[in-house]
């Protein structure tokens, strides 16, 4: 019986940090790529987030402020602002960023609420309330990240969220240099670089539930730019035990050769290709050339039925350097033809491999990593789910029972 990794080993933390190096690569920026081989399902990247922020108001609600696990039936309210909980007094003790906790203080949370009423405002407010609460260093380095291009018209405008920040936060709390300019500047890096914590997906589950818990931004998987067939696929264990439950954690999906660039995709692989043209273009100003979208560029548009509708099942908010020519998703050769010898869509093997088919679920499916002894785990997980299927299962009509229980 296989259980899912709840916190990478000893041995897989030590092994990730050899996995990768930071390149520049041409036409694309800065990425990752493989610093050595690397074999399916080893831990590329576990990591910290330099910032974490509730994705609503509506969230602080349901998870603790400090690590978003979701709320025991008696929470540890904050202390200071009340409209905050924590799920132990570890939390508690850990509090949630000062900016933010201010805010809240106003009214158990009214004037914020008032100058933020929607999500589409609430994320953009609430990053910033958190990001200027950060030590300076860590500020720093956020500002070093990439930037995203221009908000699309109708965005709520900087100039706006800085007023709220102001009128918020007392002045005193408020670091040196905070200016407009700054607001901006700290915005676009938020677009860009941000990763989505996700509510786990449950059979049934409505649209409306499967949304971010919170936003994360990790400065090293920031570098990891997109493909619409990915080679690497990120996880998240947000009600795990212990420590760790915001970290990112990064899984080969197959061998990776030395050199070669490692990238993940910013969104589901499930959605059309006009679809992920338009969020890439949007959010991080390129349009997408990789082999996937080659192909399905000369599709009509009543052909282009592989998967659902964009921006409705896990969103990636964001990584640097999105790239425009990347990684095919496959070690040469792999794909050639597809599963049933589908000429017109060559990566159909991708998606009868990589996809989860739980109803609904459209996750990523990567192996276990290796075992101890080194053998592979022939088990893989699916990012969202979290359901487990063996190696023989994965392909239709190789084993009979599809999951691990």
């Amino acid at each position: 019986m296989a259980t899912p990794p709840q916190n990478p080993t000893t041995t897989d933390a030590a092994a990730a940090t050899d996995a990768l190096r930071v390149a520049d690569l041409p036409g694309r920026g800065r990425g990752l790529v493989a610093a050595r081989n690397v074999r399916e399902g080893e831990v590329l990247l576990s990591e910290s987030p330099a910032l974490l922020y509730p994705s609503t108001l509506a969230s602080l609600r349901s998870y603790c402020a400090a690590c978003f696990r979701s709320l025991p039936a008696s929470p540890t309210p904050c202390a200071s602002c009340r409209a905050a909980a924590f799920c132990s007094p570890s939390c508690a003790a850990a509090s949630h960023p000062g900016l933010l906790c201010a805010a809240l203080s106003h009214g158990a949370g009214a004037g914020l609420a008032a100058a933020a009423p929607t999500d589409a405002v609430q994320e953009p407010l609430l990053f910033l309330l958190s990001a200027y609460s950060l030590p300076d260093p860590t500020l720093r380095a956020l500002l070093s990240l990439s930037s995203a291009p221009p908000p699309p018209p109708g965005a709520q405008d900087a100039a706006t969220l800085h007023a709220a920040v102001a009128a918020l936060a007392p002045a005193h709390m408020l670091p040196q240099g905070f200016s407009p300019d700054l607001t901006v500047a700290l915005l676009a890096k938020d677009r860009g670089n941000s990763f989505a914590i996700m509510e786990p997906y449950h059979p049934g589950m409505s649209l409306e539930l499967l949304k971010a818990r919170a936003y994360a931004i990790y400065p090293r998987a920031s570098l990891f730019n997109h493909d619409c067939l990915p080679n690497a696929c990120h996880f998240d264990y947000p009600d795990r035990p212990g420590p760790g439950n915001t970290d990112i954690v990064v899984r080969a999906l197959h061998d990776i050769s030395e050199g070669r660039e490692v990238c993940i995709s910013y969104f589901a692989a499930n959605w059309r290709y006009a679809d992920r043209q338009r969020r890439l273009l949007e959010d991080y100003g390129f349009r997408c050339e990789c082999d996937r979208c080659q192909v399905e560029s000369l599709w009509k548009d009543d052909d282009d039925d592989n998967g659902e509708d964009g921006d409705d099942v896990m969103e990636d908010e964001g990584a640097e350097d999105g790239g425009d020519d990347g990684d095919d998703g496959m070690e040469d050769g792999e794909g050639d033809g597809g599963a049933d010898g589908e000429d017109d869509f060559p990566h159909a093997y991708f998606f009868v491999r990589y996809l989860c088919d739980m109803e609904g679920c459209w996750g990523m499916l990567a192996p276990l990593p290796p075992l101890p002894n080194g053998e592979l785990s022939n088990v893989f997980e699916c990012n969202l789910c979290g359901k487990l299927r063996k190696e023989e299962d994965v392909i239709p009509g190789e084993g009979t029972s599809g999951m691990v229980h």
